[in-house]
């Protein structure tokens, strides 16, 4: 007996119909997770490394990565360095058995301003996947955007064929920008916007239409379909699933595990709102971007300058709160404690 498709969508998971619009990501280092909601690609970042390099099911990868960077030599540092390098790849590695597509791994948010160190450090981790077998067309690396930083995702694609995922990603310049500089995508942090218009303005409630987050996305979106950009679109950092499914359409969301269980069992209809014949309708018009251009552009969106600088030196205190574990373990290790 046929079921009617109204009947067959409350049947269906708002997950399972958010997933025929879009590809749905997954954003923690969590495997069982990962196992259970099937995500096509997942993405890392050094808050979520360092969360898991203190949970005792992972320990033995911290120690996989420690032992790797005693064994490079050098000094001190170069080790930590090192061991920092294999420990990101590692857990990489990890997701990449349990997914079909690809794993972001970033790079140290402390190098955001330093186009040539970016580079080099995204060509050290591409290489260490390479020496596990794992070929670079499964790696999207990640770089804050920062004009720096978009400029090393336009060297990396052009001159090395290595695919970047740029996130940080807060306002429509910086959108430009990345977009110019054909880098494969990038991650507008959706919930980061909101959190920003909630905390500095009267406003403290938004439907999912009105939310400042999901109308960034939305423009860019659009911006990027109707003048034809490579580049795609990955919305990230939700606070709730009225956000996801607002931007139901979106080339890709990633989307946390708490977030996944709640769409999950949630039987409402979705919708597609985001299409690229929708975006060839939008008034927006093209702009061009140099790099003074893009910093005037940028500096005049308040909410995108605070963000971006605060989400930059939030992962770089993770960042090294992650090198003092690995050196107090390789010191240990050392003295035979």
């Amino acid at each position: 007996m046929s079921v009617s498709p109204d009947k067959r969508r409350k049947m269906e998971s708002a997950l399972e119909q958010l997933k025929k619009y879009t590809v749905v990501l997954f954003r923690m280092i969590n495997f069982r997770a990962i196992e259970e909601y099937k995500p096509q690609d997942a993405t890392t970042n050094p808050s979520l490394i360092l969360a898991a390099a203190k949970m005792p099911a992972y320990q033995h990868l911290v120690e996989q990565a420690i032992k790797f960077g005693v064994a490079k030599g050098g000094t001190k540092e170069e080790q930590v360095t090192n061991a920092m390098d294999k420990l990101f790849v590692i857990f990489g590695l990890e997701i990449l058995k349990k997914i079909p597509g690809r794993v972001s791994t970033e790079v140290d948010a402390r190098l955001s301003f330093d186009k040539e160190e970016m580079v080099s450090r995204a060509l050290r981790l591409i290489s260490l996947y390479e020496e596990a077998g794992i070929r670079k067309e499964r790696i999207l690396i990640k770089l804050s955007s920062t004009w720096e930083g978009i400029q090393a995702g336009r060297e990396l694609e052009e001159k090395h064929g290595i695919h970047c995922n740029m996130t940080l990603l807060f306002s429509f310049a910086q959108a430009v920008a990345c977009a110019e500089a054909h880098v494969t995508l990038i991650s507008p942090f959706v919930g980061r916007i909101l959190d920003w218009y909630k905390e500095n303005t009267e406003r403290k409630n938004y439907e999912a239409q009105e939310d400042p987050g999901v109308l960034s996305v939305t423009k860019v979106y659009n911006y990027y379909k109707k003048f034809n950009y490579s580049t795609v679109v990955m919305g990230a950092s939700f606070r709730n699933t009225g956000e996801v499914k607002a931007l139901a359409g979106c080339d890709l969301l990633t989307i946390s595990p708490g977030l996944l269980g709640e769409l999950s069992k949630d039987h409402s209809a979705v919708t597609c709102s985001l299409t690229p014949d929708g975006a060839k309708e939008c008034d927006l018009e093209q702009i061009h971007l140099d790099e003074k251009a893009f910093r005037w552009l940028h500096n005049e969106d308040r909410m995108a300058v605070e963000k971006l600088s605060d989400g930059i030196r939030k992962f770089a205190a993770d960042a090294v709160k992650l090198e003092t574990m690995i050196k107090e373990r390789m010191f240990n290790a050392k003295n035979g404690q």
